[in-house]
C-alpha cells in the first residue's frame, strides 16, 4: 500500500504568531517596490544579518516563523497552491550546493561592480537595486513552484536556508546554542501513534515520528520549527524544547497504559458493515502471545509500509481466549487511512497491529457511579467497557448517553439493550440531534440529557467529536463535576 500524493499531504494552518501573519508584505515591497525605489532593497541587509544570528542560536527558526517568503507561501499561497510531494531533485544536497554557489556568485559579482560607485550619490540606489533584484529571484521561483509543485518547494534549496544551516552547525560546534535551540520533542516515543500526521502536515515534508533520537528529539537540520506538527499531533505529545527541558518532559510523563505496548501479527478474520459508512473489522491473533488489554484501550493498525504508518482505533471487542480483537471504523470521505483500510483489507489478509495502548478511558472500577458519554463512532470503546464494568466491578450505577445525528446511525444498539435487560445497574439513554418524524426518543444533543441529571458522585468518560467533548465538559464543570473526574478521548 503506497500513499496517494494528492491525499497524503494535508493543507492546514501553519501560522502561529503575528509576525508570520504579516511579514509577507515585505515581499512585494522589496522585490517589486525595490525595482522602482531601489533603496527599499537595502531592507534585505538587516534581514540577512538576522537570518545568520537566528540560525546560529535556533537553526531554521527564521524560515518557519518570520521569513517574509515563508509567510507568503504559508499564508497567501497555500490555499491556492499545490501541496503534493516535493521532487527529490529539489531536496537534493547537490542542487542545494550548486544553486547556493551560483546565487552567491552572481550576488557578489553585482556587489563588487556597485562598490566602484562608493561615495557617489548613486551608490545606495545601485546597491539597493542589487538586493531587490536578488530578492525577486526567490519570489519568482518560489511563487511558480508554490502554484505548480508545492508551497514550500523553494525552501528545499533556498540559499538563505543554507546559510542558516551553516551558522547552526557553528552554534552546535561551539555549544553556545544549547539553551536556545528548541527542537520538536516527543514526550515519550512509547505514546506515539505512528499515524504520520506530523509528516503529512510538515511544510518541509520531513518525518519526525520516524526519526526521534534517544533523547526524544527531532534532530533533522531541515526542520523549520514552525510548530505545525505540534499543533496537529492527535496524541498531543509534541512540543518545542531545548535538550534540558526535553529531558524534564521525558521524566515527568507517566507511561501508564503504554508500558505493555507490543507489535504483533493478526489475520483479518471478519468484516461486517454496520451502517453505510461504519465497518467492524475482526482480527485474529495468536492467543498464546502476551497481549494484555484493559477495557477502554486502543490499538494501532498498520496501513502503509513506506513510510511506515498506523492508525489508532478504539478496541470494540476483545476475546483473549479466542485470540480476537475488533475495531470499528467510520469510512470518511477522502479520509487517507480509512480509505486505505476500506480498499485494501480483505478477509484472510495478514496485518500488523501494535498495542493495546492508552489509559484515557480505562475506568476506575472502585468508582461509586460512572457516566459514559458517546457521540457517533465514539461509542466503540464503550462496547467492551460496559460489559467489563458489569462483570468485573462493583460500580453501583452505570449510565451511557449515546448521541447521533440521525436515528439510523446507532450501532451496537441491540447489544446495549441486551445489557440493560441483564442488569439493573446499567441505564442506556439515546438521543438524536436531527430526528425524523417517526423518532419517539430523546431529541437534541448529549448535553441536553446531561443537563437534566444529578451528577454528584459520578466519574465521567467521554469519546466523540471534539465539539461534543468541549460542550459536554463545559457543562459538566458548570454542574460541579471536578475536572479530575472527567476523562476524554477524541473519536
Amino acid at each position: 500500500m503506497s500513499p496517494r500524493s494528492s491525499m497524503f499531504y494535508i493543507k492546514t494552518n501553519r501560522v502561529f504568531n503575528n509576525a508570520k501573519k504579516y511579514t509577507w508584505i515585505l515581499v512585494p515591497l522589496i522585490a517589486l517596490g525595490g525595482l522602482f525605489y531601489p533603496k527599499l532593497g537595502l531592507l534585505v541587509i538587516p534581514i540577512m544579518f538576522t537570518i545568520m544570528f537566528l540560525g546560529f542560536f535556533k537553526g531554521k527558526y527564521w524560515c518557519g516563523n518570520i521569513c517574509p517568503h515563508g509567510s507568503l507561501f504559508d499564508r497567501i499561497m497555500l490555499p491556492v497552491g499545490r501541496n503534493v510531494k516535493i521532487p527529490g531533485l529539489l531536496k537534493s544536497r547537490t542542487l542545494r550546493v550548486l544553486f547556493f554557489t551560483w546565487y552567491m556568485y552572481m550576488f557578489i559579482q553585482r556587489v563588487i561592480k556597485v562598490s566602484a560607485l562608493w561615495g557617489s550619490l548613486a551608490f545606495l540606489d545601485k546597491l539597493g537595486f542589487v538586493f531587490a533584484f536578488n530578492y525577486l529571484i526567490p519570489t519568482t521561483i518560489g511563487v511558480f513552484l508554490a502554484l505548480f509543485v508545492n508551497t514550500r518547494a523553494w525552501c528545499s534549496f533556498c540559499p538563505m536556508g543554507t546559510i542558516q544551516q551553516v551558522t547552526y552547525k557553528l552554534g552546535k560546534l561551539t555549544g553556545l546554542n544549547k539553551k536556545t535551540d528548541q527542537r520538536v520533542t516527543v514526550a515519550a516515543t512509547e505514546m506515539c501513534h505512528k499515524c504520520g500526521k506530523c509528516s503529512r502536515v510538515c511544510p518541509m515534508q520531513l518525518k519526525p515520528y520516524l526519526e526521534f533520537s534517544d533523547k526524544n528529539q527531532f534532530d533533522n537540520e531541515n526542520c523549520i520549527r514552525c510548530s505545525t506538527c505540534v499543533a496537529n499531533c492527535p496524541a498531543g505529545i509534541l512540543s518545542l524544547q531545548d535538550t534540558e527541558n526535553a529531558e524534564k518532559v521525558r521524566r515527568s510523563i507517566s507511561l501508564k497504559g503504554y508500558e505493555t505496548r507490543k507489535r504483533f501479527a493478526a489475520v483479518v478474520e471478519n468484516i461486517v458493515r454496520l451502517t453505510d459508512d461504519i465497518v467492524e473489522y475482526a482480527f485474529k491473533f495468536d492467543p498464546r502471545g502476551q497481549i494484555s488489554y484493559d477495557a477502554g484501550q486502543f490499538i494501532l493498525v498498520k496501513i502503509m509500509d513506506n513510510p511506515e504508518m498506523f492508525r489508532a482505533y478504539s478496541v470494540s471487542g476483545f476475546d483473549k481466549r479466542q485470540g480476537i480483537i475488533k475495531v470499528t471504523i467510520k469510512v470518511l470521505k477522502n479520509g487517507f487511512g480509512t480509505t486505505l483500510i476500506h480498499e485494501n483489507f480483505k478477509v484472510g489478509d495478514t496485518v500488523e497491529l501494535e498495542g493495546p495502548l492508552g489509559s484515557e478511558l480505562t475506568i476506575d472500577k472502585n468508582a461509586d457511579k460512572v457516566l459514559l458519554i458517546a457521540g457517533g463512532i465514539g461509542i466503540t470503546p464503550f462496547v467492551p467497557m460496559v460489559k467489563d464494568l458489569l462483570e468485573n466491578s462493583k460500580v453501583k450505577g452505570i449510565k451511557l448517553i449515546y448521541g447521533v445525528t440521525k436515528e439510523n446511525e446507532f450501532i451496537y444498539d441491540d447489544y446495549f439493550h441486551a445489557l440493560v435487560s441483564g442488569s439493573s445497574r446499567f441505564e442506556y439513554l439515546k438521543t438524536v440531534a436531527d430526528p425524523g418524524p417517526e423518532w419517539k426518543g430523546h431529541r437534541g444533543f448529549v448535553t441536553n440529557i446531561t443537563e437534566q441529571m444529578d451528577l454528584e458522585g459520578y466519574k465521567v468518560y467521554m469519546c466523540g467529536p471534539p465539539s461534543m467533548a468541549r460542550a459536554a465538559k463545559k457543562l459538566l464543570l458548570e454542574k460541579g463535576v471536578q475536572e479530575q473526574d472527567i476523562f476524554i478521548e477524541a473519536a
